[in-house]
C-alpha cells in the first residue's frame, strides 16, 4: 500500500529540499556593538578617565566598525551576492552622507558619530532580519544603515567638549556666531576722546592684567580678599554680551578689555569697555580657522605692553596694534617667517614682550621655533629652535637670579636669553602628542613641566654651569595629568585637572594629596590674598575652592556663562571677567569685611 501511495504522490517520503540560504550568524556582530559602547563610554569610569584613555574612546569604536565590515564579508553566512551588495551598499551610503552633511560634521563627526551610528544599526538590523530571505534582509539592513548614517544630515558640529563629546546642534538652527553677525553694529562705548585712557602710560605700560594668565603667566591674582558666602552675598553681574567664537582670554588695561573673536570670515581683535561691555573698536583680517575639535576662532590672548597691543591670529597673522584705536602699526605672517603651515589647531601662543622685542612661538624648522620681532618695526631680531609642536606660550621667568624665556614644546623645555635668543638650557622630554600648558616656576630653581594626556607632570631643578643652565629630574608624577588646563602652585602644593577631576599634589614629592570635583576641562586662577582657587568650569560655572593640601573644600559657586568654557578667567581688583565661545560677562565679587581697627 505504501508503495502505491508513494507512486501516486511522489512528494511523500521524499527529502525536504534544503533552502538556498542560511540564517545569518550574528552573535559576533552583537558582541562588537557591545564592545563599541564599552570602548566609547567605559574609559570615563576608569582611573585617569578620558584624558588617559582617550585613544580607546576615540579609536575603539572606529576599529569595531571596521571589524563589523570584516564580519559581514568573512563570517556572516550571507550569500556571496549579499556580501558584495551589502559591502558596496554600506560604503556607498557612507560616501553619500559624508558628501551631503554640514561641513562641520566631517572629520571627527564622521568617525565619532556618523560611522558608529550607521554600523550599530547595520549590526542590529542583521540580527533582527537574520532569518529573512537574502533580498529583503539585505535591503532592510542597508535601509537601517543609511538611516543611521543619515542622522548626521540633520546636525552641525561646534567642536568637541573636553570629554570628547561632539557639540552637535540641529543643522537648521543658527549658531551663536550667526546670531551675533545678524545683529546691528553695537554703539561705541564712548567718544574717541575717552580712548586716551587706554594710551596713557599707566593703563598700557603698567596694565593690571597685561595678557595671558597675568604678567608672569602664573595665573595669580593679588587683589583684595574675597568674601565666600555667595548664598547671602552673590557676585553681581555688571554686564553680559554675545561674542564671537574663540578661546582667547582678556588683557586688561585701565577701563579697557582686549580679546580676539571669530566673526564670519574674519579674525577680529576687539576692545570692550570694562564697565559696560560696550564695544570700543574692532580690527579685522580676512582669516578663519575651522577646527572640528576645538571649534572656530583665534586661540591666543592679546598682550598689552610698551604702548602697543600685540596679537597672534590662529592662521599666522601676527600684529602690533594701537590699543587706543585698533590701527595696525605693523604685521607679520608667521607661516612665511617660520616657513611652515599653520598647526592642526592653529597658532596659539600669546605674545611675550621683553625689552624692545616681542616673542612668539611658531614651531618652524631650521631654528625658527621661537621668533623675536622688533617692537617698533616688526623686523625679525632673532630666532631659536624650540620644537615644532606646541600650543604653549613663551614665558619670562626669573631663575637662579637671572631672567630667561621658557618655552615648552613637544621636544621639552628650552630657556632662552631674552636679549639675543641664545639657548641657556635645552631639557629634553620628548612627547609625541601636543603640549598646551605653561611651565610653572617654583621658587628660584625649580620648574614644573605639565604634559597633556597621560604623561603627567615632572619637576626639574636647575643649576648654573659655565655654559648656562643644567637640569636634573626631581620627580615625575602621574597624579596630576593635565590635558590643556593649566595648573597653579601655592604654599607647597600644585592644583589642576587630573583625568577630569580637580586634584592637588605635593610639590616636594609629586604625591597626590586629594582628588575630587568635576569641572570638565576648566581653567583655574589663584586668588592669592584670599587663599582661594577660582575655577571657570567647562560648563560655565565659577567655583571657589580652598587652596589647601589637606582636602578638597568647595566653598561657593554660581552659573556665570552658558556654553562650553575653556577660556582663562581674569580677576582684577573685585572684578571678574569671563568669556567663552559665545558670550562674555563681568561680575563684581563681594569683598571680605575689613578687620576692625585696633584701638590705641
Amino acid at each position: 500500500m505504501s508503495d502505491q501511495l508513494e507512486k501516486s504522490n511522489p512528494a511523500v517520503g521524499a527529502a525536504t529540499p534544503a533552502p538556498a540560504f542560511r540564517p545569518l550568524r550574528t552573535w559576533p556582530a552583537v558582541l562588537l556593538v557591545v564592545l563599541m559602547f564599552l570602548m566609547r563610554f567605559g574609559p570615563s569610569f576608569l582611573e585617569g578617565g578620558l584624558s588617559q584613555y582617550w585613544m580607546i574612546a576615540v579609536f575603539g569604536p572606529l576599529l569595531a566598525c571596521l571589524l563589523l565590515l570584516l564580519w559581514w564579508v568573512l563570517a556572516s553566512r550571507a550569500t556571496w551576492r549579499e556580501r558584495l551588495f551589502g559591502f558596496l551598499g554600506v560604503i556607498g551610503s557612507l560616501i553619500a552622507v559624508v558628501t551631503l552633511v554640514d561641513p562641520t560634521m566631517r572629520g571627527p563627526g564622521t568617525t565619532y558619530l556618523t560611522l558608529p551610528m550607521g554600523m550599530v544599526l547595520f549590526a542590529l538590523g542583521a540580527a533582527a532580519l537574520r532569518l529573512q530571505r537574502p533580498a529583503p534582509r539585505t535591503g532592510g539592513i542597508l535601509l537601517l544603515t543609511f538611516a543611521g548614517f543619515g542622522f548626521s544630515l540633520l546636525l552641525r558640529n561646534e567642536g568637541m567638549t573636553g570629554g570628547y563629546a561632539l557639540g552637535t546642534h540641529w543643522r537648521w538652527t543658527p549658531s551663536s556666531e550667526d546670531l551675533l553677525l545678524a545683529k546691528p553694529n553695537r554703539p561705541a562705548a564712548a567718544p574717541p576722546a575717552l580712548s586716551a585712557t587706554v594710551s596713557s602710560a599707566g593703563a598700557v605700560t603698567n596694565a593690571e592684567w597685561p595678557g595671558f594668565r597675568g604678567a608672569d603667566r602664573a595665573a595669580h591674582s593679588r587683589g583684595p580678599q574675597i568674601a565666600t558666602n555667595w548664598a547671602a552675598q552673590p557676585p553681581r553681574q555688571l554686564w553680559k554680551i554675545p561674542v564671537g567664537p574663540g578661546w582667547s582670554s582678556f588683557a586688561v588695561g585701565g577701563q579697557r578689555l582686549f580679546t580676539q573673536e571669530q566673526r564670519g570670515p574674519r579674525e577680529t581683535v576687539v576692545c570692550y569697555d570694562a564697565g559696560t561691555g560696550a564695544e570700543v573698536w574692532q580690527q579685522q583680517l580676512a582669516a578663519r580657522l575651522d577646527d572640528p575639535l576645538g571649534g572656530p576662532g583665534p586661540r591666543a590672548t592679546p598682550t598689552l605692553a610698551r604702548g602697543g597691543l600685540f596679537v597672534t591670529g590662529a592662521t599666522g597673522n601676527f600684529q602690533r596694534l594701537n590699543p587706543a584705536t585698533g590701527e595696525v602699526v605693523w604685521k607679520q605672517d608667521l607661516t612665511t617667517v617660520a616657513g611652515r603651515k599653520a598647526p592642526m589647531w592653529g597658532f596659539a601662543a600669546s605674545p611675550l614682550v621683553v625689552g624692545d622685542v616681542v616673542v612668539v612661538f611658531a614651531g618652524g624648522p631650521d631654528g625658527k621655533g621661537v621668533l623675536a620681532f622688533d617692537l617698533a618695526t616688526g623686523a625679525l631680531r632673532w630666532s631659536a629652535a624650540a620644537g615644532n609642536d606646541s600650543y604653549s606660550s613663551p614665558q619670562l621667568s626669573t631663575l637662579l637670579g637671572g631672567e630667561v624665556i621658557l618655552m615648552l614644546s613637544n621636544d621639552g623645555l628650552v630657556a632662552l636669553d631674552p636679549a639675543h635668543g641664545s639657548v641657556g638650557l635645552n631639557y629634553e622630554w620628548k612627547f609625541m602628542n601636543y603640549r598646551a600648558l605653561q611651565p610653572c616656576v617654583i621658587g628660584d630653581d625649580t620648574v614644573l613641566l605639565p604634559t597633556g594626556m597621560s604623561a603627567g607632570t615632572r619637576a626639574i631643578r636647575l643649576t648654573k654651569t659655565k655654559g648656562g643652565l643644567a637640569a636634573r629630574e626631581l620627580w615625575t608624577s602621574r597624579s596630576l595629568k593635565p590635558d590643556f588646563t593649566d595648573l597653579v602652585a601655592y604654599q607647597g602644593f600644585a592644583f589642576g585637572i587630573d583625568g577630569g577631576l580637580f586634584s592637588c599634589i605635593d610639590l616636594k614629592t609629586g604625591e597626590r594629596k586629594w582628588r575630587g570635583g568635576r569641572y570638565g576641562q576648566g581653567q583655574v586662577l589663584l586668588l592669592e590674598n584670599s587663599g582661594l582657587l577660582l575655577i571657570a568650569a567647562e560648563d560655565g560655572r565659577v567655583v571657589l575652592l580652598r587652596a589647601e593640601g589637606n582636602e578638597s573644600v568647595e566653598v561657593a559657586s554660581f552659573s556665570a556663562l552658558t556654553g562650553k568654557t575653556w577660556n582663562h578667567p581674569v580677576v582684577v581688583g573685585d572684578r571678574l571677567y569671563v568669556r567663552n565661545s559665545q558670550e562674555a560677562a563681568a561680575y563684581q565679587l563681594p569683598l571680605a569685611a575689613a578687620p576692625p581697627a585696633v584701638a590705641k
